[in-house]
């Protein structure tokens, strides 16, 4: 990468919240599956599907863009340039309310 060295705090700074979004995806798969997994019976069908679908796709959008976000990051140190906007804070803050919603359905309607 051209630039100069940044200082090694804010690499492994970068590095941190790259990992923590590789995480966050894990989990977020982990989710999506074990929600498919549940016996038919136990929630509505399609809501559970649904839902299921939801965390899987966040799960895919955070692992995918994770790597991108962090050369952003890395490019902006290095050029000592400001720090590009967190584009995806808004898509998992309303993804994960979604996730939160459908599972409120859920919870409602099997009750």
């Amino acid at each position: 990468m051209e630039g100069n060295e940044p200082d090694p705090r804010f690499t492994l700074a970068n590095e941190r919240t790259f990992l923590t979004w590789l995480s966050t995806s894990l989990a977020l798969c982990a989710g999506g599956v074990a929600m498919a997994a549940l016996p038919e019976n136990l929630f509505v069908p399609w809501v559970r599907t649904l839902l299921a679908v939801v965390l899987v796709a966040l799960a895919a959008f955070a692992a995918l863009l994770a790597y991108p976000r962090w050369r952003q990051v890395q490019r902006a140190l290095r050029r000592a340039e400001p720090l590009p906007p967190p584009r995806l804070a808004p898509i998992f803050g309303y993804g994960v309310a979604l996730v939160a919603l459908l599972a409120l359905v859920l919870i409602v309607v099997s009750a």
